[in-house]
């Protein structure tokens, strides 16, 4: 039930709030999120950090969640926070990330109290908000200069792997 109020509610935050018009424009960092996100769930598969978990239906598991989330609700924000980031403050930029990463937070911490959203493997709430800074700031990089951002995560996920990947835990 959760899920389908969910994706109402992103339907219509991409009725009301994307620009349609420059769809193309926001397409590879789209896509860039996307991948991303597919591959964090091909990773670590066996051995999840997050995990989405329903609790009226069996047959909805985290697999078929995730799918959701990455084939709906993923380009609707991506769109939306590409959309309005601010082009000249810089505390009007930071300010604007901090928004969209309380904003991912407070629905994720949420989430978690109503069983919704679990940690495993070391993750908790803590580290998925300095996870929500790296995503939003690297969002936006890859907008702009999307070979540097490119780049720049190849490290992020190496690090990530290091720490909470069962089997790079013997190179600690």
């Amino acid at each position: 039930m959760y899920l389908i109020v969910v994706v109402l509610v992103y339907l219509f935050f991409a009725w009301k709030f994307v620009d349609w018009k420059r769809w193309k424009d926001y397409y590879p960092t789209v896509q860039f999120y996307m991948i991303s996100n597919f591959l964090y769930n091909f990773l670590f598969y066996n051995h999840t950090l997050w995990a989405y978990r329903a609790v009226t239906f069996d047959w909805l598991n985290h697999t078929l969640i995730e799918i959701t989330f990455t084939l709906i609700i993923i380009p609707i924000v991506v769109m939306i926070y590409l959309r309005y980031f601010p082009e000249k403050s810089l505390k009007k930029k930071i300010f604007y990330i901090v928004v969209w990463i309380a904003y991912f937070s407070v629905l994720e911490y949420l989430f978690s109290k109503k069983g919704l959203f679990v940690y495993d493997n070391g993750w908790n709430f803590w580290w998925s908000v300095l996870f929500n800074l790296i995503m939003f700031t690297m969002l936006r990089m890859h907008y702009k200069k999307p070979g540097i951002a490119l780049l720049v995560s190849i490290p992020i996920i190496a690090i990530l792997l290091w720490f909470f990947h069962p089997h790079f835990t013997d190179l600690k």
